[in-house]
């Protein structure tokens, strides 16, 4: 192989994060090698990095392999240790071509490997500018990095470090860059969004960003968030669901489960009922909205009682689109001490959960049938919509917008006829 190579696992801010690793290695003059940017949220996702480490070196003998994300910072003895592995780079490190400069030779020990430094020591996050995001018909943009709350399963904020903001100015300057490149549809990203503006003067908020976003770049025909702590929603950002017809109307929530007992072991702020609350108002609101979520099944102590808690959960808030993970304990975090569940059960109650999820996906699905969507087509054939359901769109050119009739559907995706061509625009 020549030129840089990049494997990326994990969350949209890696995928974003990774246009930023290959631009400054390339800028490095860093050649013949390959940047593995891994994530640290479950055991099965380190071990998924590992895996495609060793595959990676298997057909490329020569290249230079780099190991770098979440996992690398948590883990960087484990990466080091590999026979595979030439360096390791930690998340700050990751994102400057000093970096990829001063990379250490072939054939050095585990402890020379390492280029990871207290991520906790990092006060500010800079703005990352790239002119597109590979593969992708929508750019991601970092408004935030790192998190300061501390649930009790997540290894992230040892990865990220403490929550730090982009300023406003930056995050506009990017978005007109990626607009000028082409890019329609932006998403803002982060560790944990909705936590944006904190630290910075006057405290914006991120829904403040996003409106003033919209307003100053007028290019962008949909604004998405990556995901949001529902119980971190402020007026603006209800204003956005409410009134502003380019915010897309689909929120990915950190709802986590649905048992408050749990909730409270997880040290998650919100409540049960706060969450449906939050879900049921914005329905009001924005009666077409989807919801997807993020939901651990066999959290330590979930009793089957508990665990039914969670599962209704899902079906009360109306969510469309169910992300389940198995509860994985991550070495160094409250939970791993607290009295586990049989793998075993962790294992069922995480398939019935992800048979629940599939049975209200399904029902979303139901819904959407006989209605008129607009879509943006995407590199694969296939499309979203404004409530980021996919469709079959074959033979439509990339990037384009239509607006389309769904006629049906597989249980996984929509299909449709086009209805009319879209004129971008404002509203559109």
């Amino acid at each position: 192989m020549s030129g840089v190579e990049v494997i990326t696992f994990g969350c949209r801010l890696n995928t974003y994060e990774s246009e930023v690793m290959r631009a400054e290695a390339e800028k490095a003059g860093l050649n013949n090698a390959i940047l593995v940017n891994t994530c640290a949220v479950t055991g099965e996702a380190v071990r998924q990095a590992r895996q495609a480490i060793r595959r990676a070196r298997r057909e490329n003998p020569h290249a230079r392999i780099i190991v770098t994300g979440c996992a690398a910072q948590t883990e960087k003895e484990t990466f080091a240790g590999m026979a595979e592995v030439d360096a390791v780079l930690g998340n700050e490190e990751k994102l400057k071509s000093s970096s990829y400069r001063a990379l250490p030779d072939f054939g050095v020990s585990a402890e020379e490997k390492l280029r990871v430094n207290d991520i906790m020591s990092v006060r500010a996050t800079a703005p990352q500018m790239v002119k597109h995001i590979d593969g992708h018909v929508r750019a991601f943009i970092q408004v935030q990095n790192g998190c300061d709350h501390r649930c009790t399963f997540c290894i992230i904020p040892y990865g990220r470090g403490n929550s730090r903001s982009v300023p406003m100015g930056a995050v506009v300057d990017q978005a007109r860059r990626l607009t000028e490149t082409g890019y329609r549809e932006i998403v803002l990203t982060g560790v944990d969004a909705t936590s944006y503006g904190a630290d910075l003067p006057g405290q914006p908020s991120l829904g403040y960003l996003a409106k003033t976003l919209l307003r100053q770049v007028p290019e962008i025909l949909r604004l998405r968030l990556s995901s949001i702590d529902s119980i971190e929603a402020d007026k603006h950002l209800w204003d956005l669901i409410a009134d502003e017809p380019r915010f897309m109307p689909h929120l990915h929530l950190s709802l986590q489960h649905g048992d408050d007992m749990i909730l409270k072991r997880m040290k998650r702020r919100h409540s049960r009922t706060e969450a449906l609350a939050f879900t049921e108002r914005a329905r009001r609101l924005r009666p077409e909205i989807a919801f997807g979520a993020d939901m651990i099944a066999g959290f330590p102590t979930e009793t089957e009682e508990m665990f039914e808690n969670a599962a209704t959960m899902a079906e009360e808030a109306g969510i469309s689109f169910l992300h389940v993970f198995p509860y994985s304990p991550r070495p160094g975090t409250p939970a791993a001490r607290m009295p586990q569940v049989d793998r075993a059960v962790i294992k069922d109650r995480a398939a019935r959960l992800r048979a629940r999820g599939e049975v209200l996906h399904r029902l979303h699905l139901d819904r959407m049938v006989g209605t008129e969507q607009a879509i943006i087509v995407e590199n694969n054939g296939m499309a979203h919509t404004e409530n980021f359901s996919l469709v079959a769109a074959p033979r439509l050119v990339p990037r384009e917008f239509k607006r389309v009739m769904i006629t049906g559907h597989n249980g996984k995706h929509l299909e449709m006829q086009v209805a009319s061509a879209l004129v971008p625009s404002r509203a559109a």
